[in-house]
């Protein structure tokens, strides 16, 4: 099991009331008060917060992130949900609100959010998998073809 393998199965196991919300309170804490450097399991895995709107609740909600820079201000990320056969709730804040803010680094900014899918999400899979392999250990976890966003930059 990798390292940000680990450190989803622990998000998972305190997902007890408070728990998975602490546990990602104290990360956004980490990354911004480090210009987006984590420590611990995420060491040295690239970060990207993202300012989901609830889908049904318009609360504008923020989760860590692994991410990986495209280049030309894109950023990939994936809603693996750690393989469990549910997407993640910030998927369905994405597809009702694509248009969010994103930190990365220092910097916020706003960004519009694709579902890729086709030969873009096909092309861009084998990148992502050998950038962090517990994506592709997430996906044989699950029946569902794991998500992939593409945050573009807007400002």
């Amino acid at each position: 099991m990798t390292s940000t393998s680990k450190a989803w199965e622990e998000t998972v196991a305190n997902s007890a009331p408070g728990g998975a919300s602490d546990y990602n309170t104290k990360i956004i804490e980490e990354f911004r008060a480090n210009e987006g450097r984590v420590g611990g399991p995420w060491a040295g895995t690239p970060m990207i917060l993202i300012h989901h709107i609830g889908a049904r609740s318009g609360t504008e909600r923020v989760s860590p992130l692994g991410c990986s820079h495209q280049g030309d201000g894109r950023f990939a990320i994936v809603a693996s949900n750690g393989g469990s056969p549910a997407h993640p709730d910030w998927y369905y804040n994405l597809k009702a609100n694509p248009r969010i803010k994103a930190e990365v680094g220092a910097q916020t900014f706003t960004v519009v959010a694709e579902e890729l899918d086709g030969p873009a999400r096909a092309g861009l899979w084998p990148k992502l998998v050998a950038e962090a392999p517990n994506v592709g250990e997430f996906q044989a976890r699950t029946t569902r073809q794991i998500p992939v966003f593409m945050l573009t930059r807007q400002d």
